[in-house]
């Protein structure tokens, strides 16, 4: 009995995929987590809440506060919500690096800065049920590194999709910043 081998031709590779997609994602997200949990260590263990550095009457400084609730202080006191939520941002972040609005090695750092900063965040509402906060500038609501980097990495998405997005009858670009190695 004769049989006929099926030999499938290897598909193309994908030239718009940066091979360092993965490295930029995970490692940008760990590094902001690290720095993240750093920067409130040390502004909990040299400030008591409350107390800011340098004097109150600089509009630039360090203060150390808690906030028990999301952004610009909304939902205080709902920890297990809040932390349930974070469940749900971890996926919906994960689920958008797998499929970006567009492939460029600028959305894997930006994903991974979203991912970095709720992971942060989440860290601390696990541990001692409020985030500690602590950049205060001209008066703006209290924010700190995961924070800052999530609202960098959205900003950073939402120019990017609208710069580097195929939009429909446009063709494809060649992305020739895309570094070829990882």
């Amino acid at each position: 009995m004769h049989t006929l081998e099926q030999t499938e031709a290897p598909a193309p590779p994908d030239t718009r995929r940066w091979p360092g997609k993965t490295m930029a994602f995970w490692g940008t997200a760990v590094v902001i987590v690290a720095l993240d949990q750093l920067t409130k260590a040390i502004v909990r263990a040299t400030l008591n809440v409350g107390e800011s550095w340098p004097s109150s009457d600089w509009d630039i400084k360090i203060k150390n506060v808690t906030n028990s609730g999301a952004a610009f202080s909304s939902l205080q006191d709902q920890t297990v919500f809040l932390i349930a939520m974070t469940f749900f941002g971890l996926a919906a972040i994960y689920l958008y690096y797998r499929n970006p609005p567009f492939q460029h090695w600028v959305a894997s750092v930006a994903i991974g800065m979203m991912l970095g900063g709720a992971v942060g965040n989440l860290i601390d509402r696990i541990r001692v049920g409020k985030v500690t906060d602590f950049v205060d500038v001209f008066g703006f609501p209290k924010f700190n590194v995961a924070d800052s980097s999530i609202s960098v990495g959205v900003t950073v998405i939402i120019i990017g999709y609208l710069l580097f997005a195929e939009r429909p009858g446009k063709p494809p670009e060649a992305h020739e910043d895309t570094p070829a190695d990882g």
